[in-house]
């Protein structure tokens, strides 16, 4: 069975109406990004940061998964899928898709502010006061800008045994997550649908410029 490696960005989210980052009005708009997501932040001001973390959290439980989530969930069936994912949504799992590394975190999850190993799932609001075990304030678990990325060499492991590798929804350039196309074996046939691709088609890259439902669509029919 082949092995499909997906790398996942904000468009992918975008059609079931999670409000991206780059967008006009996207969900970062009114707020300094490293007043919100960063430690600076977080230490600063740390009741802006959860709330606007709360806000984010319910927004996600109203929205469900799209047809191109679902479509990858299939994918299963015909193929090893590995999801590499830089949202913070759970939408690829509530679809059905088993594989997925979330390199950003995950927003339905919070962890101490002492052990970053001490993990939760956490579906209402967080606040200040909301401990761990030991007693330390629970946290997002969300990487924030000038936190590392501890998922990123687990992401590099999985492309480099890619057959096939499909970009959706992502601009591809913010690192370290857009270096992650360099990883795939040599000559890998690859596939970018993005609405406004940064790059062009190429020998082995195929660009498929729509959203990721249209897209998925004209990918399946690509691939046969």
């Amino acid at each position: 069975m082949k092995h499909l490696v997906v790398l996942t960005g904000a468009g992918m989210s975008a059609e079931s109406g999670i409000k991206t980052f780059r967008d006009a009005g996207g969900l970062w708009e009114g707020h300094d990004v490293m007043e919100v997501a960063s430690p600076h932040g977080f230490a600063k001001n740390p009741e802006l940061v959860l709330d606007f973390y709360n806000q984010r959290r319910r927004q996600l439980l109203t929205v469900e998964p799209n047809s191109a989530h679902k479509a990858l969930a299939q994918l299963e069936n015909a193929y090893k899928v590995s999801i590499i994912t830089q949202n913070i949504d759970d939408l690829h799992e509530r679809a059905g898709s088993n594989n997925i590394v979330h390199l950003h975190g995950e927003l339905l999850k919070v962890r101490s502010t002492k052990n970053h190993h001490d993990v939760k799932s956490w579906t209402t609001d967080l606040n200040l006061g909301d401990t761990c075990d030991l007693g330390h304030q629970l946290r997002p678990h969300i990487v924030w800008f000038g936190e590392d990325v501890p998922m990123m060499e687990t992401a590099i492991d999985i492309c480099q045994t890619a057959d096939l590798l499909l970009i959706i929804g992502t601009s591809m350039q913010v690192y370290p997550a857009a270096g992650l196309m360099n990883c795939v074996p040599y000559n890998t046939p690859s596939f970018f649908i993005d609405p406004n691709p940064a790059v062009e088609s190429k020998t082995n890259l195929t660009v498929i410029s729509e959203t990721a439902t249209k897209g998925l669509k004209t990918f399946l029919e690509l691939i046969g």
